[in-house]
């Protein structure tokens, strides 16, 4: 997965999480976003070639961070991460929020705060590349849990990321697909878009495959939660009259923590 410049190295790590490196040919810049186990992203680097010279941290969750000091000792490389968890983040060289732009090689990320999963989860956005990585904010046909945000925060970071160009590729952290398709199912059993990916996804699981990565304008067919308009699925969850999508966003969340 490339663009003419950036490739996109993804593997999977620990039980469910993956690992991505991404490459800017032009420099020979590499990161690592987040770092679920060092070792298996050192087996990729030496399988690519690449030397690590960032590592991008979406939050501070020990699956998402907890290889970076083995990493940074290994390679020398910096550790870019949200400045607003600095004190959870090993090794945090650079803190960064919202609106500010990373230099990466040649290319530009844009960073997004969007709270809920943890109050300071940051996304990295490459407008040249058309990806970004959405941590654990946003998941193929799911959203990540309220650990420490509320609804009303994680609503509003999904709809930063909804306002992204439809093209956009989404690298989430976490192969939950085959899951959340059954609970949007649940939800939406007559929607077309979602039954056709459904089978799409089992047969992919199957095969051992990944289905990752989504893309912006596949998730608004059949992601639930960035769905809350839809009077179907509020019909759904009993929130037709709901005076905000908001509401009906923290109902379909606390149904698929208890489903």
């Amino acid at each position: 997965m490339s663009s003419e410049a950036l490739e996109i190295h993804m593997f999977p790590c620990l039980a469910d999480n993956y690992g991505y490196l991404l490459h800017d040919h032009r420099t020979g810049a590499t990161a690592a976003i987040d770092t679920p186990d060092p070792n298996t992203i050192k087996s990729a680097l030496r399988e690519k070639g690449w030397r690590l010279t960032h590592i991008l941290n979406t939050h501070h969750h020990w699956d998402h961070a907890g290889g970076n000091l083995a990493l940074k000792e290994d390679t020398g490389c910096k550790i870019y991460g949200p400045g607003r968890e600095d004190s959870k983040i090993p090794g945090l060289d650079y803190r960064l929020d919202d609106g500010d732009s990373l230099a990466f090689g040649s290319q530009q990320a844009q960073v997004l705060h969007t709270p809920g999963h943890t109050l300071g989860h940051i996304v990295f956005f490459f407008p040249e590349a058309g990806a970004a990585f959405v941590g654990d904010t946003l998941f193929s046909m799911g959203c990540g849990r309220l650990f420490e945000g509320t609804a009303a925060q994680m609503w509003s970071s999904l709809q930063r990321l909804m306002a992204l160009p439809d093209s956009t590729m989404l690298y989430c952290a976490h192969e939950y697909t085959m899951e959340n398709a059954r609970f949007a199912l649940s939800l939406e059993p007559h929607n077309p878009h979602l039954q056709t990916r459904a089978e799409k996804v089992r047969h992919l699981r199957k095969e051992g495959r990944p289905t990752l990565p989504t893309t912006l304008a596949q998730e608004k067919k059949t992601n639930p939660f960035l769905r809350t308009a839809r009077k179907e699925l509020r019909s759904a969850v009993n929130m037709e009259r709901a005076s905000s999508p908001a509401e009906v966003f923290a109902e379909i969340r606390r149904r698929k923590d208890n489903f």
